[in-house]
C-alpha cells in the first residue's frame, strides 16, 4: 500500500484556522470533522503532520483555502463582530461555525453587489435614513410605513404570506438595503441579523424562518439599521451596554415592528374589537383570523393587542398558554411547494444582487461562469433569470411559500 503524502503545514496555522472557523476547542472540531481528537492534537502540537487528503478535509470543514495552512503567520482579518449588530445570546467572537460561514457569505455577496455597481457605472448612495430611541414607537412606525409605501389597501390585498414577504422585502430593498437569506444556522441561534454599513447595509433572514414570521424579522432588523444610522447602535464588538439596557432597545424595535405590521388606527377599526372589553377572552380561531388578515403570526397579533391595551395581561397570558398548547398539538408547517433553482436563487439573493448580476452579464461585464458562481446556480437557470428581468417572462414554479 502506498504511503500517504504528508502535507506541509504550519502547526500554528492549523490552530488559527480552527478557531477562526468557530471551533474554540479541539473536541468541537473533532465532532464536526470526524477526525479524532488525538490526531488533531498531534497535528496542532507539531508532533505529527496530516496527510494531504486529511489537510484538504480540514480546509473544507474550516471553510478556508488549503494553502492557508502553510502560511508563516495568520492573515490580518476584520473581526466579524465589527460587521453585525449585537445579537441576543451571541457573544462577539463566539459565533457558531455555521453563523460565521453565513456572515462571511453575506459580506461576500455585498462585496459582489458593490463591485458590480462599479462595473456598471453606478455609484451607490449612502444610506441616509435613521431613527432615534427618543421617538415614539407608534409615530416612528407610521413614518417607516409611509417611507416603504405599504398602504392598508396593499396589505389587505395579499393572498398569502409569500406575497406579504415579497412586498415587504421589495419595499426595503427599494430604499437601499440588501436583503439576503442565509442557510444552515439554527433558528434558535439567529432568526435575523443586520450588517451596519454606510452604503448598502445588509439584512439577513434565516431560511428556516417561517413565511408568516419573515416580515416581522425583516422589519425588526430594518429598525436596527435605522437606529444605527441615528447613532443609537454600534456593531456588536463595540456595544458595551448592559443586558437590561440592551433589552430595552430590543423591546423598542419590537414595538415599532408590531406597529408597522398592525397600525393602531387600522386595527382599532376591526369588527372583532368593537364593543369588546379588554378582559374578554379570545379564542385561538379569532386571533388566527385577524393575524391572517394582516399576514403576521397569531402571537405577534395578540402581542400587538396587548401593547395597545386592547386585551388585558390576564387574558393575554391565558390566550398565550392556550396557543402554546395548540402549537404542541398542531406543529406549524409552511405550505410546501416546488420552486425551481432560478426562483430559489432569486429568493436567496433578492432583487438587488440578482438584477445586478443579470445586468452585468447582459452588458458583458462578467462571464456566464461568473454569473453562475455569484448566484450559485447552473447557467441554464441564469438564463431563466435573465429572461425574467429583461422581458418579464415568469419563473416557472408552483409555490415559494417554503423557499
Amino acid at each position: 500500500m502506498a504511503k500517504s503524502i504528508p502535507a506541509l503545514v504550519n502547526k500554528e496555522m492549523l490552530k488559527w484556522a480552527r478557531v477562526h472557523a468557530g471551533y474554540n476547542t479541539i473536541k468541537e472540531a473533532a465532532a464536526k470533522t470526524k477526525i479524532t481528537e488525538k490526531n488533531l492534537t498531534l497535528w496542532e502540537s507539531g508532533e505529527k503532520s496530516p496527510s494531504l487528503r486529511q489537510a484538504e478535509k480540514l480546509a473544507k470543514y474550516y471553510h478556508c483555502s488549503f494553502s492557508i495552512f502553510s502560511l508563516k503567520e495568520p492573515p490580518v482579518v476584520t473581526p466579524l463582530a465589527k460587521e453585525y449588530r449585537r445579537l441576543q445570546g451571541v457573544k462577539s467572537g463566539g459565533e457558531s461555525p455555521e453563523l460565521r460561514v453565513a456572515l462571511r457569505d453575506m459580506i461576500y455577496r455585498r462585496r459582489i453587489a458593490l463591485n458590480l455597481m462599479e462595473e456598471l457605472g453606478d455609484s451607490p448612495k449612502e444610506f441616509s435614513l435613521s431613527a432615534r430611541l427618543t421617538e415614539k414607537p407608534e409615530e416612528l412606525a407610521v413614518r417607516i410605513r409611509k417611507l416603504l409605501g405599504i398602504t392598508e389597501e396593499k396589505q389587505f390585498s395579499w393572498k398569502n404570506n409569500s406575497e406579504a414577504w415579497k412586498d415587504w422585502r421589495n419595499a426595503i430593498e427599494t430604499v437601499g438595503v440588501l436583503v439576503l437569506l442565509f442557510n444552515d444556522v439554527e433558528n434558535e441561534e439567529v432568526r435575523g441579523v443586520s450588517l451596519f454599513h454606510p452604503t448598502l447595509p445588509v439584512i439577513g433572514i434565516n431560511s428556516h424562518e417561517k413565511s408568516s414570521s419573515r416580515p416581522f424579522t425583516l422589519l425588526h432588523e430594518f429598525v436596527h439599521i435605522l437606529l444605527s444610522k441615528g447613532k443609537e447602535e454600534k456593531p456588536a464588538i463595540e456595544e458595551n451596554r448592559s443586558e437590561s439596557e440592551w433589552n430595552e432597545i430590543e423591546r423598542f424595535a419590537e414595538q415599532v415592528t408590531g406597529a408597522i405590521l398592525a397600525p393602531k388606527d387600522i386595527i382599532k377599526k376591526e369588527q372583532l374589537l368593537l364593543n369588546r372589553s379588554t378582559s374578554s377572552e379570545w379564542s385561538i380561531k379569532e386571533i388566527q383570523r385577524l393575524a391572517n388578515k394582516y399576514k403576521i403570526t397569531p402571537l405577534a397579533l395578540a402581542t400587538r393587542l396587548l401593547v395597545l391595551n386592547l386585551i388585558s395581561p390576564l387574558s393575554y397570558r391565558k390566550w398565550k398558554d392556550n396557543w402554546q398548547e395548540y402549537l404542541t398539538q398542531n406543529p406549524p408547517k409552511d405550505k410546501g411547494g416546488f420552486a425551481t433553482p432560478a426562483q430559489k436563487a432569486l429568493n436567496r439573493n433578492g432583487n438587488i444582487l440578482t438584477s445586478l448580476v443579470i445586468d452585468a452579464l447582459s452588458y458583458e461585464r462578467i462571464t456566464p461562469v461568473d454569473a453562475s458562481l455569484y448566484l450559485k446556480i447552473n447557467y441554464p437557470h441564469v438564463e431563466e433569470l435573465r429572461m425574467f428581468f429583461a422581458f418579464g417572462k415568469p419563473l416557472l414554479f408552483h409555490s415559494a411559500e417554503s423557499v
